[in-house]
């Protein structure tokens, strides 16, 4: 079967604001919705069910912010990217800002395949002793393994599993408000991925209460 399109677009976008509430499936919605408005040359599946060719790198966890979350988009016509970035701004929903629109190669594999790691800001809720937390971070970081059994999420029984490997790295900073912020890069791959939610339990700190930030998602040439 032809392709129905000609062109891919690598968008980065930032969520911050009253958008950091929308759900991964919402937010897809919400960026469908902001493309026809905006008269992008969206490229269409085939099927009784059509729907726009566009895949987001990976799903951020409601109330968490980003900088940096990566979608591409298919089009049947051609347009300049930085073209196509003002009209998108034009009908943006509140909170969400297109920072950058590139060309992505039409060959290359699917943006969710590609994904390796992530990189996070946490700023714990409430005031801590910063060189108690800081020998937290030290024996998680010299552990060889760190078993977690996450929250059950539904009906199904949740499994234990090592946390450690999913760690790449992991630091205190001083914030620029004063006060600390943990700063991590955990895996992010199609088969298991760290959660920065588990890594601030595994440090003994609330993570409803703290503010997570995602800095940046690695893709697979990127390094």
């Amino acid at each position: 079967m032809q392709a129905n399109y000609v062109q891919r677009l690598r968008l980065t976008f930032s969520k911050s604001g009253p958008a950091r509430y929308i759900g991964h499936l919402d937010l897809t919605r919400t960026l469908e919705r902001a493309l026809r408005r905006a008269r992008i040359p969206l490229a269409y599946t085939q099927g009784f069910n059509r729907r726009p060719r566009m895949s987001l790198a990976a799903a951020l966890p409601l109330g968490y912010t980003s900088a940096c979350e990566l979608a591409d988009i298919w089009l049947a016509e051609a347009m300049p990217p930085q073209q196509a970035r003002a009209q998108m701004m034009a009908s943006m929903a509140p909170g969400i800002e297109v920072h950058n629109v590139v060309d992505a190669p039409l060959s290359q594999p699917a943006l969710q395949t590609l994904t390796t790691a992530a990189e996070y800001t946490a700023t714990p809720g409430a005031v801590l002793d910063q060189e108690a937390l800081q020998a937290r971070v030290a024996a998680l970081l010299t552990a060889i393994t760190h078993l977690h059994t996450p929250q059950p999420r539904g009906k199904s029984q949740a499994q234990p599993y090592d946390l450690r490997p999913l760690i790449h790295t992991l630091r205190l900073e001083t914030a620029v408000a004063g006060g600390v912020q943990i700063h991590m890069r955990l895996a992010l791959l199609p088969s298991q991925s760290g959660r920065p939610d588990e890594v601030l339990h595994a440090l003994e700190l609330d993570p409803l209460a703290a503010h997570v930030h995602r800095t940046r998602i690695v893709l697979a040439d990127e390094g």
